[in-house]
């Protein structure tokens, strides 16, 4: 238990990151075809719109991965007071972000973009933390 209240802001940062991108990579592979339809469309006219399919499943591999290396970071850092995986994470996290954010400004799409930046924030405060 002391590692949890010694640990309390980087395991809700984990959370965070495990509720969003977790929900996240499952929403993608749950509905895979609407959420490449809509992509194609919002990628139409980009010299991304070829890749729409290799990209969404790149992205969704990519959360699924961080989701479950964020229940990992969890675990060793309530088990074992270790910030490792929690680090891990945290950067995976922060490249997931940037990979998003740079589909979002090619697609022109500026409210999107600024969006990710809370996200992003939240993340790169992770890693500040856990290194």
């Amino acid at each position: 238990m002391e590692n949890l209240y010694a640990n309390v802001t980087e395991i809700l940062i984990l959370i965070f990151i495990l509720i969003t991108f977790l929900q996240s990579g499952i929403d993608k592979a749950a509905d895979w075809k609407g959420n490449t339809g809509w992509l194609k469309e919002h990628f139409s006219g980009t010299f991304l719109a070829g890749q729409v399919s290799l990209m969404v499943g790149i992205i969704m591999i990519l959360e699924i991965i961080t989701g479950i290396i964020a229940i990992l970071g969890l675990i060793w850092l309530i088990g074992y007071n270790d910030p490792t995986m929690a680090l891990y994470t945290c950067i995976l996290a922060a490249i997931t972000l940037l990979m998003l954010l740079f589909g979002q400004r090619i697609a022109k799409d500026y409210a999107g973009a600024f969006t990710l930046t809370g996200y992003f924030i939240v993340v790169i405060f992770g890693v500040y933390l856990m290194s």
